[in-house]
């Protein structure tokens, strides 16, 4: 197996000397630079990252928990931060709490120490007692829109904004009788009450219609719901020009029914869905939606929580993890955009 020792000898300097150009030390010559790479690349060296981050009191393994794998937009998301955690030397562990609490909770406070740097979590039933309770020093950062009171870092795009700016896009097509599918009771901070929020914001302050009878709400979020609920709303005679979804599964199956019903997608009916997942890219009328960007969330919740990490002893079952920085927890907001496509805007 070829070491830095192999590589220092190739190269003709010192076994320090590789070892700052392969850490991206600065205060090397690009001759050496150059001429170091050279023999890494004819010896095919590569680094051991299992000794460098112990040395760096880490494991170089991070956990990512979601709630719903069979979801694509959490696929593509997962994708995404394992892509970007790979290229910080970082291998994820991806674990499933289907959305349920009990999983949730177990998630942040069931770590061994020693095995996991640190923890990323999407919830959907977590509450604020919950991570009050929490034991663990592991750092943790947060996904989603749920909002906390808690001392943790928060990525997560304007749902309001994103709402408003969905909606305000049918607006501008002309539509005035804009129905919301997906809302849901309970908790006012869930994503959905967010998104029915800058539904009723915009469409209020454009003079449309905003009744309860243009709501219509879903046990879920996926197809089948969205299905369900178009249907709904249609039978109740509230009669629509246009439907912005929660997400794209919900859009989906809300243009099947519609056509099931006759319906034109989008000459009687404009669609608008959230998530970009490719599905929707691909349906009969491709799916205008609200794009969050899941580049910019992977790399935002990998960087936030290896910032916390900070040099310490080598994790072992006493010690646990490296210790986490004192900074003050961050709200994050990574960007979205609206893809317009043929549910809104026909063929062309």
């Amino acid at each position: 197996m070829v070491g830095l020792k192999d590589v220092a000898e190739r190269a003709g300097v010192s076994a320090k000397t590789v070892s700052n150009v392969v850490n991206g030390y600065r205060h090397v010559t690009p001759a050496t630079r150059r001429r170091v790479q050279q023999a890494i690349d004819e010896l095919g060296y590569r680094p051991n990252l299992t000794a460098r981050h112990l040395r760096a009191g880490r494991t170089g393994i991070i956990a990512l928990a979601l709630p719903e794998l069979g979801n694509p937009y959490f696929a593509e998301l997962a994708e995404e931060v394992i892509a970007y955690a790979a290229g910080r030397d970082y291998t994820v562990l991806l674990d499933h709490t289907h959305g349920r609490r009990d999983q949730e909770v177990l998630f942040i406070r069931g770590v061994r120490a020693g095995l996991i740097d640190g923890l990323i979590l999407s919830p959907i039933e977590l509450e604020n007692e919950d991570l009050a309770a929490r034991g663990s020093d592991a750092p943790l950062v947060l996904l989603g829109e749920r909002e906390y009171e808690a001392p943790y870092d928060h990525i997560a795009i304007d749902n309001v904004a994103a709402a408003r700016a969905a909606t305000r896009h049918l607006l501008e097509l002309g539509r005035r009788r804009i129905a919301f599918l997906g809302a849901r009771h309970g908790r006012t901070r869930q994503p959905a009450h967010l998104r029915l929020r800058g539904w009723r914001e915009e469409v209020s302050a454009a003079g449309a219609a905003a009744g309860e009878d243009l709501v219509a709400t879903t046990d879920g979020y996926t197809r089948a719901d969205g299905a369900r609920a178009m249907a709904r709303l249609l039978d109740s005679g509230a009669a629509p020009d246009a439907v912005f979804c929660y997400n794209d599964l919900v859009a989906i199956g809300a243009m099947r029914t519609l056509g099931e019903r006759g319906l034109r997608v989008p000459e009687d009916v404009a669609v608008v869905g959230f998530d970009d997942i490719e599905d929707g890219r691909y349906c009969a009328a491709t799916l205008t939606t609200i794009a969050p960007h899941k580049q910019a969330i992977a790399r935002e919740a990998v960087d936030a929580l290896l910032a916390r990490l900070r040099p310490g002893p080598a994790a072992t079952p006493e010690s646990s993890v490296s210790p986490v920085s004192p900074e003050p927890p961050r709200h994050i907001r990574p960007g979205f955009a609206l893809i317009p496509r043929e549910s809104t805007l026909g063929r062309p």
